[in-house]
């Protein structure tokens, strides 16, 4: 449970799972969308994302190569989950950062 619980838990993979509940997606799409994911972090995220059969990978065979990353299933199943973590993040985000400041001030008095 731990392995699964780590997957679906990870900052990459709410942030790419719900930027693919709005459909398939190419690469750099997902990379413009997340903003400040590397190339690499996104490659590693989208891989371990397959491997879990939550994304399937589709090659066109075209020139340039193209290549689209949508949610399977069992990853759209996951949307309701990550939306609703991602809501409750932005209606407490205030509330985090206002605890964080006091117990650094609290911190920095000791």
């Amino acid at each position: 449970m731990s392995e699964v619980l780590a997957r679906v838990g990870d900052k990459w993979t709410v942030l790419v799972v719900g930027t693919l509940g709005d459909g398939p997606k190419r690469f750099n799409e997902l990379r413009r969308a997340l903003g400040s994911i590397s190339q690499r972090m996104l490659t590693l995220t989208l891989r371990a994302l397959e491997r879990d059969g939550l994304v399937t990978r589709t090659v066109f065979a075209t020139i340039p190569p193209r290549v689209d990353y949508e949610l399977t299933r069992l990853g759209h199943s996951l949307l309701d989950p990550v939306s609703g973590l991602s809501l409750w993040a932005r209606q407490n985000r205030s509330a985090i950062e206002a605890a964080r400041r006091q117990f650094d001030a609290a911190e920095r008095r000791r």
